[in-house]
C-alpha cells in the first residue's frame, strides 16, 4: 500500500487506502531532521496515535508490575505498548484531544 499525502498550511492528512485516515497534529518542537515523537488523530476510529521513544526495560517492568487500578489485571497486554514523549508536547496532545472530540 502506498501513502498519499494531502497537505495544507495547517495540517497533513495521510490516507492508506482501506486502512486509516491520519490527520497530522504535531511533532516534537525540538526535533531535528530524524525521527521524533509525533501525534496524529485517526479519523476512521477517532483515536489518538502517538509515536514516541521506546520504553526501556525498567519502565516496562515498573508499569507492568504495578496494580494501577484496584482489581484490574497487571501487566501490559500483547496488543498494547508503552512509549515516552516529552512533556513539551503537552500542547500538541491537547490539540489532538480537542480535534478527536470535534468529530
Amino acid at each position: 500500500m502506498s501513502a498519499k499525502p494531502w497537505r495544507t498550511a495547517w495540517q497533513a492528512i495521510w490516507y492508506w487506502e482501506g486502512v486509516v485516515h491520519l490527520e497530522f497534529v504535531g511533532i516534537d518542537p525540538e526535533t531535528e531532521d530524524k525521527g521524533s515523537p509525533t501525534v496524529w488523530v485517526d479519523r476512521t476510529s477517532d483515536e489518538i496515535v502517538v509515536q514516541g521513544w521506546r520504553a526501556d526495560t525498567a519502565l516496562l517492568d515498573a508499569i507492568g508490575g504495578t496494580e494501577w487500578v484496584p482489581g484490574h489485571e497487571t501487566g501490559i497486554p500483547d496488543p498494547e505498548n508503552v512509549v515516552r514523549i516529552p512533556a513539551r508536547m503537552i500542547p500538541i496532545l491537547r490539540k489532538a484531544c480537542d480535534d478527536a472530540e470535534r468529530r
